[in-house]
């Protein structure tokens, strides 16, 4: 059994901008209802989870007030709030719900201030750390980068920024063209992609991102796996005594020192679980059979 013991410190640092964060992160979205929609069905137990996560260290909580929608912010603000100079706190921008809970694009830059001050007001905040820039994609969530210009999503951001509404800047669902035209506007200090062992799509922009010091956070960290990738990545688990989802998760911080990670959970047993993969080894052998999952 891994232990969650000084696991957060273990995983390392990166830098945001000018907010340094242990790559093993937390991120919020499961504290809404389910399909992250309306209120938990334990918000005593939401906010327990928000609070294990300060006790184990993180320091790096990612969100965004289309959690609910609303429900997640103000769940942040009532556990944390008022929160350590040590928390960074990321929120996402571009997307609305409809009343069904269906994910819309609300992107213009009248919506893109609303959503960010509907953010503030709901997490008490005078400014938000970082800001991701969500470019709503095509396929399922709309996850997969559309390849489209970002400019008139980012340009009214960085004026936000500007205003001193937005300390950092990042960009989600984006391709590596998309990413330079973001630079080419205002500095970014993140790219939130889907990424995880059976899709690695992402591997150039990761190690491109690297060396130019910029974070990657993938999300849907473990899924999409077809039945023998499962099979490979529960056999390797097994020998490593670990679950499957701590060797994905101690995969990804091997993969790259610029991956943060916000695995999410309602759970704070999960949560420890998520945190403690952090204190995993990977011998030389486990990391060629995970790294074939995706080949």
């Amino acid at each position: 059994m891994l232990s969650n013991d000084h696991a957060v410190a273990r995983s390392g640092t990166f830098t945001l901008g000018d907010r340094t964060v242990h790559r093993m992160g937390y991120g919020a979205m499961q504290l809404a209802g389910p399909n992250v929609f309306g209120p938990p069905k334990d918000r005593a137990a939401a906010e327990a989870v928000l609070r294990e996560a300060m006790a184990l260290g993180i320091d790096h909580i990612d969100t965004s007030d289309f959690y609910g929608p609303h429900i997640t912010n103000r769940i942040i603000r009532d556990a944390l709030a008022p929160y350590p100079d040590r928390l960074t706190i990321v929120t996402k921008l571009g997307a609305k719900r409809d009343e069904e809970g269906a994910w819309l694009p609300w992107n213009d830059p009248e919506a893109l201030e609303k959503g960010l001050r509907d953010n503030l007001e709901h997490l008490g905040l005078d400014a938000m750390d970082v800001v991701n820039v969500r470019i709503m994609g095509s396929g399922e969530g709309g996850v997969e980068p559309t390849g489209e210009s970002v400019a008139r999503f980012v340009e009214p951001v960085a004026r936000l920024q500007e205003r001193g509404l937005v300390r950092h800047i990042g960009i989600s669902t984006v391709t590596r063209a998309q990413v330079e035209e973001a630079r080419s506007i205002c500095p970014i200090v993140c790219v939130q992609n889907a990424y995880n062992l059976a899709h690695r799509d992402d591997d150039a922009l990761i190690d491109w991102l690297a060396e130019d010091g910029i974070a990657y956070v993938p999300y849907f960290p473990l899924g999409g796996f077809s039945p023998l990738q499962s099979q490979t990545l529960e056999e390797v688990a097994r020998d490593c005594d670990a679950s499957p989802m701590q060797m994905a998760l101690a995969w990804l911080l091997q993969r790259a020192p610029n991956i943060v990670l916000i695995p999410g959970t309602s759970s704070v047993e999960h949560l420890r679980q998520n945190v403690a993969a952090a204190n995993l080894d990977l011998p030389a052998e486990a990391i060629a059979k995970l790294n074939g999952i995706g080949a």
